[in-house]
This record gives C-alpha cells, structure tokens and sequence, in this order.
C-alpha cells in the first residue's frame, strides 16, 4: 500500500469511527444526521434537512447528467445497543459499521476532497432516513416525491465492494393478528385460542407456492401473543414479510396468503385483521449505461463485479422513473448482526471506485 492510500486509509477510519459511534435507528436519526450536515458545512457545501429529517446539498460545477447520489442514515439497531468501534487484528467492529456508516464516510471524503475530482456529474448528494426494516425508504420516497424531475440518474451507496444492485426488490410487510374469546386453559377448552390460529397460519404459509423465477421469497420474521401458559390466548400475531423482483407475481403472493389466512381464521373461529407495515416498490427502468460505467469503474480498480437484485433506496428512484443503482464501498460482513465487521483498508479501495464511477458518468 502507499503512503498516500495509508493517509487516506487513516483519516477514513477515524471519519467512519465518528459517524458509526453517532447512534442512528430507524425513526431516530437525528443526530446521526446532524453530525452529516456540519461534515458537508466543513466541506463547503450548504445543507438542508428537509421535513422527513434526509440532509441533502447541491454540489457546485460538474457537467454531464444530474445525479443524485444518496446514501441511508439508519441502521438495524435499536437506541441503546453498544456502537462503539473496536479492532479485533486486521478488523473492525460494530453495529452499523458497513450498513450504512462505511458508505457515509467514504461519500464525504470524497466530498471533502472533490477538488481533486473536477470531472463529476452535476451533484445532489443525500444522507437519507428510514432506509431499513419498517422505515420502509420513506426518506428517498419523500425525496423522490419532491424533486424525482431534478435528476437524471441516481446511485445508492449501500453494500459490500463488488456488489452491483442493477434490478429492485419489492416487499409488502404485513402484521397479522388474531384475537379470540379466551379463557382458563381447563375450564373453557377448547374455546378458540388465538396462538392456536397462529400456529397453523405460520404453518400453512410455510406451503405457499413460490417460484425459482421470478425469485421470490416470505418471511415470518417475529412472533408475539398470549398472556399465561394456563391462559387461552386472547390475541396473537406474527409480521410478515413477501418479496418478489417482478410486481405482478408479489401481488399473487399477497392474494394466496391472505387466502391461507382468511381459512385458518374461519377454521379456528377467530378475529383475523391484516395491516400492512411496509411496502416497497419493485421497477424496471433502463439503466444499462450506469450499470455498465459501474462495472467499469469497478474492475479498474481490480474488484470482481457480482450483479444482483436486492431492496435499497434504487427501489424508488426507479419506481419514480430515474434510472438507479447501488453498489458498495467496502468489505465486510455480519450486516444486521452486532458481530458487524469491515476490512479498514477497503475502504480507501471504495473511494477509489466511487471517484471513477464519477468521472466516468461525467462523460454521459
């Protein structure tokens, strides 16, 4: 490694360090986004943080297409888990570290040092809230619904170096609950019981059809319900989750499950209500020549490109009509988990990769 990719790599890690030990969850993230708004000041750029809480600001020159280029504020973890960063050999960890802090701090380095970078696009940068779980991209949502006319192309940053997200994934989130009678589990059985209803209904949508193609997928992901173990259970209920890349075959998987759902209920006789929590657009929208200049950008650097769908802030940049992708900036592992690692050293590749891509977009 040289000197200069060592100094980049030093002043990156403490830039990481100060963002991912800011505490961010879903619904929460104010100071996270606080610290990200006096970062782009130091940058010498004008941020604003609209009503949803994203930071956005206009990057001056540029040429080409007008891009918008956003990465998530929040992470998957609730207020009170321990964020602090600690290297573990040739490792660093903590919650959030990649997802998303790694893609925040190698966006405003590269934003602190864009004069070095003269050939970009016209720039919007964003740090966007409600990326995760139920925030249900409610921060790039709004931003699409205001301003999806101002931009050309947009890239996510979020995930690990090499991943290119070229197509979306759509998800409908629901929180099922059935409510019953209840009773004393001796002298009221077998009144209905709500955890009963439950236990089939999981196990009846363990048989829903899914296909290979379109790859789709379902999830019962959490699980609640009853009072006693000597308690007919009086309500229970259970999230979940349904995701497809093609629209019309998500919608089928929404019908047969709350078909399933529906017979359980009568089956049982329960009250059965069904809210959805959360739902993700799935689109297609030419993007081939980002895809392309991606893959470039990549490989240049020496990095193997691995194309793949997956359920990122792209999702309504496309849904919006604005060609998207989103890639990652730098190797790790165990996102979602407290265990979360990253290799520092990627992350100087992953500054690397994004001021190619750049360049290379200026010229579309």
């Amino acid at each position: 490694m040289s000197a200069r990719a060592a100094g980049h790599e030093r002043e990156l890690v403490a830039l990481l360090t100060r963002i991912c030990e800011v505490p961010a969850p879903t619904f929460e993230e104010a100071a996270r986004g606080a610290l990200v708004a006096q970062l782009l000041e130091r940058a010498g750029l004008t941020p604003r943080t609209d009503a949803v809480g994203n930071v956005t600001a206009e990057v001056p020159g540029g040429s080409g297409p007008r891009l918008l280029i956003a990465a998530h504020l929040d992470t998957v973890f609730p207020a009170g888990t321990d964020v602090r960063v600690r290297a573990e050999g040739a490792r660093l960890l903590a919650p959030g570290i990649g997802d998303n802090s790694a893609s925040l701090a190698v966006l405003l380095f590269y934003l602190q040092r864009r004069d070095a970078h003269p050939l970009r696009p016209r720039l919007t940068v964003a740090a966007t809230v409600g990326e995760e779980g139920l925030g249900d991209l409610r921060g790039i949502r709004h931003l699409m619904a205001e301003r999806a006319h101002d931009f050309d192309l947009m890239v996510a940053l979020d995930g690990h170096l090499g991943a290119l997200i070229h197509a979306s994934v759509g998800s409908k989130r629901f929180e099922i609950t059935f409510s019953a009678r209840g009773g004393h589990s001796w002298g009221d059985f077998p009144a209905p019981s709500a955890t009963h209803a439950l236990g089939e209904a999981v196990f009846s949508l363990g048989k829903l059809p899914v296909p290979e193609l379109p790859r789709s997928s379902y999830n019962v992901g959490q699980v609640w319900g009853g009072s006693s173990v000597n308690a007919i259970a009086q309500r229970a209920g259970f999230n979940l989750d349904l995701r497809s890349t093609d629209a019309a075959t998500l919608a089928r998987l929404e019908q047969g499950a709350r078909k399933r759902l529906a017979r359980v209920a009568r089956k049982h006789g329960v009250e059965l209500a069904v809210r959805c929590v959360g739902d993700r657009p799935t689109a297609s929208v030419p993007n081939a020549a980002l895809v392309r200049e991606a893959q470039a950008a990549l490989r240049e650097a020496g990095v193997n490109v691995r194309l793949a769908a997956s359920s990122t802030d792209a999702n309504a940049a496309m849904a919006a009509g604005v060609p998207a992708i989103a890639f990652g900036v730098y190797r790790g592992g165990d996102a979602h988990r407290l265990s979360e690692w990253l290799e520092p050293a990627s992350l100087s590749v992953g500054y690397g990769v994004l001021a190619r891509l750049l360049e290379r977009l200026s010229a579309l």
